[in-house]
C-alpha cells in the first residue's frame, strides 16, 4: 500500500478513536493517562524526527541550491520572482478572509456569556503564549536579527530567519570562489542533503502511527464541544483556506505553472497529509522537498531555494487566518473596524506571516500583538485557544501547498521546469537544463 495511502488511514483512525473516546469517557483520568504517556510521546517523538533534519536539510539545500546556480544574477532574478510570488499570494489570502468574515460575521453570534467563558478558560495560556513571545514582537529588530550574530546559535535555536539568511551567503560566497576551491565543499553540500534525505525517508515509515497519535490527541480531548460553541467561526476560517487552494491556487497552477491541477494536488499528497498532522511548516519541508523533487520534477537547485524560504516567510493560510480572526474578536467584543483598520490589519497579516514560527501554534504570539495595535484586548485571543490546533492543521496545509505551487511558477518562468516533468509515478523525472531568463 502506498505510504500517503497509509498515512491518510493513520489520520482517519486517529481522529474517529479520539472522538468515540471523548463521547465515552470525556476528559476521564484513563483518557489523560493515555494521552500523556502513549499517544503524546508518540506522536511528539514522529514530530521530532522530521524537526530533528530541519537545521541541516535547510543549511544544505539552500547554500546548494544558490550554488548551483552559479550567476549571482540568476540568484537575484530567482529571489525577485519568488518573493513577489509570496507577496501576491499572501495579500490574496488575507482579503479573502476579510471578505468572508464581513460577510458571514462569524464573531455576532458568539452570546457574551459564551465569550466570557471561554476567556476565563484560555486566559491563562494565553499570557503564557504572550509572554513566550516577547522576543518576537514584530518591528524594526524584526529585520535586524535576521542576520545572525552567531549562525550555530540561531541554528540551535530554531531561529529560521537568520539561519535562512545565513545559508543564503554561504550559497552566494561558494559562486565567488574558484571552482576548485568550491568543489570540496559543494560535495560535503551533496552528501549531507543525501543524508538527511534518507533520514526523511525512515522518519516517513513511522509516520502512519505518528499521525494517528497526534490526531488521537486533539479529538479526545477537545471533541466537538468547543467546535460547537464557535463553529461558525472555524467555518469561516475553513471556508476560506479551502476557496484560496482550491481557486486562487488552482488558477495559479493552471495558469501561471501550467500544470493541471487535478494532476497536481495528486503528487503533492504525502506533503499534505504530513502538513495537516504536524501543523509545522518546518516539520513538513523535508517532505515537501521529497515531493517537489521526485514527484513533480522540480530541478533540485529551485526547490531547494523556494521550498526552505517559503515554510518561513509564505504562510497563505496563516495570513489569511489571522486576517479573519482580527475581525471576528472585534466582533465578539463590539470593537467596530473601519476600512483603515482593516487594510492595517491586511498589512500587518502578511508581514506578520513573514515572521511566524513554522511550528505548531506560531502565529498566537503575534495575533496578540496585531490586536492590539488595532484597538482589540490582546487576552481576547483566548477564546479562540480551544479549536486552534484543528485550524492550525488546516491552515499549514495552505502554508505548504502554497510553497509547492510556488515552485512550480518560478521553476516555469526560470525555464528550467515545464508539467511534462510531473511524473505521477513518483519515479524523478529529468528537468530541463536551460538558462533561459524566462
Amino acid at each position: 500500500m502506498p505510504l500517503h495511502h497509509r498515512i491518510l488511514i493513520g489520520l482517519v483512525l486517529g481522529a474517529l478513536a479520539g472522538v468515540l473516546v471523548n463521547i465515552a469517557a470525556g476528559d476521564a483520568p484513563w483518557v489523560e493517562a493515555i494521552n500523556s504517556y502513549v499517544a503524546g510521546p508518540v506522536g511528539q517523538i514522529f514530530l521530532r524526527l522530521l524537526m530533528m533534519v530541519v537545521v541541516p536539510l535547510v543549511f544544505a539545500t539552500l547554500a546548494l541550491g544558490v550554488a548551483r546556480l552559479g550567476d549571482l544574477g540568476k540568484i537575484g532574478r530567482l529571489g525577485a520572482r519568488t518573493l513577489v510570488y509570496f507577496l501576491l499570494t499572501t495579500s490574496l489570502a488575507v482579503g479573502l478572509g476579510l471578505v468572508l468574515t464581513n460577510g458571514l460575521e462569524p464573531g455576532a453570534g458568539i452570546t457574551e456569556e459564551t465569550a466570557a467563558e471561554l476567556l476565563e478558560t484560555y486566559r491563562g495560556q494565553a499570557n503564557l503564549r504572550l509572554e513566550a513571545s516577547a522576543a518576537r514582537d514584530f518591528g524594526i529588530d524584526t529585520f535586524v536579527n535576521i542576520v545572525p550574530r552567531n549562525p550555530v546559535q540561531a541554528a540551535a535555536d530554531m531561529q529560521m530567519l537568520p539561519l535562512i539568511f545565513f545559508s543564503l551567503m554561504f550559497g552566494i560566497a561558494l559562486t565567488m570562489i574558484p571552482a576548485a576551491k568550491a568543489r570540496g565543499m559543494m560535495d560535503f553540500l551533496e552528501g549531507l542533503a543525501g543524508v538527511v534525505t534518507k533520514l526523511i525517508e525512515l522518519a516517513m515509515k513511522l509516520a502512519p502511527y505518528g499521525v494517528f497519535a497526534l490526531i488521537f490527541v486533539v479529538t479526545s480531548r477537545f471533541g466537538w464541544n468547543v467546535l460547537g460553541t464557535l463553529g461558525l467561526y472555524a467555518a469561516t476560517v475553513l471556508l476560506g483556506l479551502a476557496i484560496h487552494a482550491a481557486v486562487t491556487l488552482s488558477l495559479l497552477l493552471r495558469f501561471a505553472a501550467g500544470i493541471r491541477p487535478r494532476r497536481f494536488w495528486g503528487h503533492v499528497r504525502e506533503a499534505v497529509i504530513t502538513a495537516f498532522s504536524t501543523s509545522s511548516s518546518n516539520a513538513t519541508l523535508p517532505t515537501s522537498l521529497l515531493v517537489a523533487e521526485r514527484n513533480l520534477g522540480i530541478p533540485p537547485q529551485v526547490a531547494g531555494f523556494v521550498l526552505p524560504l517559503g515554510a518561513t516567510m509564505n504562510m497563505n493560510g496563516t495570513a489569511l487566518f489571522e486576517g479573519v480572526t482580527m475581525l471576528f474578536v472585534a466582533q465578539v467584543f463590539g470593537v467596530d473596524l473601519n476600512l483603515g483598520q482593516q487594510l492595517v490589519v491586511v498589512t500587518l497579516s502578511v508581514l506578520t506571516a513573514v515572521g511566524a514560527a513554522g511550528v505548531p501554534g506560531g502565529s498566537i504570539p503575534l495575533l496578540m500583538v496585531m490586536a492590539a495595535s488595532v484597538g482589540i484586548p490582546g487576552e481576547g485571543i483566548a477564546i479562540i485557544l480551544g479549536i486552534d490546533r484543528i485550524l492550525d492543521m488546516a491552515r499549514t496545509v495552505v502554508n505548504v501547498s502554497g510553497d509547492l505551487t510556488a515552485t512550480c511558477v518560478v521553476a516555469r518562468y526560470e525555464g528550467v521546469w515545464d508539467a511534462h516533468r510531473a511524473d505521477p509515478s513518483g519515479h524523478a523525472p529529468v528537468a530541463l537544463e536551460s538558462d533561459s531568463n524566462g
